[in-house]
């Protein structure tokens, strides 16, 4: 009989996936978590060139090509106002290997990691991966992150603290408030906050603030990705940064896991990075008003749903069988509780659909909803 490690055999299969494969193949998918749009053409037309040029044969810095390294800096001077040197950037398999990477060189068996509760599934995971343990945090009623919440957990034992905004799965966007307080509690606990940006252009009330914009000491790495703001899921082009030191150790986990990002991705992400962001502020406002056609359909129903800020998730409070309902009419929506027990009682919605097929899950929720009420 084999043997398998006692990490890996803490973990299982994401919720999410056991919903997709219980799903028909005709039905309406407001489970998935990327953008409906394509990759912007100058993208792939980089990633073309770099190909038939042979500048893509080869492995690339383990850090990343300089120019794309370059091109990621430049964005956070301009969106955040952060001197951030290059070489201490690097360019990732996604934005889950960004976090994989971050706290497999942070955190230790026994030593804890917070994480909000709904969060991502991966944070759970991953800390458990690296034997450390996952401390939920629940959230505010509105689904935001309460800082408040955060430092009242934190003991001798707490290594970490993740925070995600616009966040996964609820849409919720913090203050500046509150992000200057993350900010604060990792320079006054002198634990680490891992601050999750991959939605930060998808916002549409208030405005997307970093962590890493109000630190004082160097206790604040950042996860990005060119996944969703790009919409360029499927080239797992990623990146984390931080200081030089804690660079340093990240950067020991990824060259012995990855070596390096895929060439023709980082290409593609680095013309994305410097050319036309027109689709940007396409998605932004196509996905800003399909969350009003949600809200409004929700509103006639009668379901109760904390107005998502940002991303393209939604959060409404569910009555118990509200998912099991909705999948038996050919709708796939993801129970809350398999993002955390804090989500129990919810279920996350992406509308990254068509308005059409919007429209029509909305009449199968009404009837799912009576059902199960």
């Amino acid at each position: 009989m084999p043997n398998f490690s006692d990490r890996v055999e803490r973990i299982s299969i994401s919720g999410i996936r056991e919903v997709f494969e219980a799903a028909g193949d005709d039905a309406i998918n407001l489970g998935l978590g990327q953008p409906d749009f394509p990759t912007p053409d100058h993208a792939r037309r980089a990633a073309v060139d770099a190909i038939e040029a042979g500048k893509a044969d080869a492995y690339t810095e383990n850090k990343g090509t300089r120019s794309l390294r370059e091109a990621i800096a430049e964005k956070h001077r301009t969106d955040q106002g952060i001197d951030l040197d290059p070489s201490n950037v690097i360019a990732t398999a996604g934005g889950s290997e960004a976090l994989h990477v971050a706290l497999e060189a942070h955190v230790d068996d026994g030593d804890e990691v917070l994480i909000p509760d709904p969060g991502f599934v991966s944070y759970d995971a991953l800390t458990k991966l690296t034997g450390a343990e996952p401390v939920p945090v629940p959230l505010r009623d509105d689904l935001t992150i309460d800082p408040a919440a955060i430092e009242a957990a934190i003991t001798d034992d707490t290594e970490a603290f993740v925070v995600n905004s616009p966040g996964n799965p609820t849409g919720a966007v913090s203050s500046e408030d509150d992000v200057r307080e993350f900010a604060r509690i990792a320079d006054e606990h002198d634990v680490l906050c891992v601050s999750d940006e991959v939605y930060e252009y998808t916002v549409f009330d208030g405005d997307h603030r970093s962590p890493m914009e109000f630190s004082e000491t160097d206790n604040v790495v950042v996860i990005n990705s060119a996944s969703k703001l790009f919409s360029m899921t499927g080239w797992r082009l990623g990146w984390v940064y931080g200081s030089a030191e804690r660079v340093d150790r990240m950067l020991r986990v990824h060259q012995y896991a990855q070596a390096c990002a895929s060439a023709p991705a980082q290409y593609a992400a680095e013309a994305a990075l410097r050319g036309d962001r027109g689709i940007v502020d396409e998605m932004t406002a196509s996905f800003e008003r399909r969350r009003d056609l949600l809200l409004d359909g929700f509103d006639d129903i009668g379901i109760d749903c904390p107005t998502p800020q940002g991303a393209f998730y939604a959060m409404p409070r569910v009555p118990e069988g509200f998912v099991d309902e909705c999948l038996d009419r050919g709708v796939v929506v993801v129970p809350g509780e398999a993002f955390g027990e804090g989500g129990r009682g919810h279920a996350r919605i992406s509308y990254a659909t068509d308005e059409s097929e919007l429209r029509e899950a909305l009449d199968v929720m009404a009837d799912a909803y009576e059902a199960a009420k």
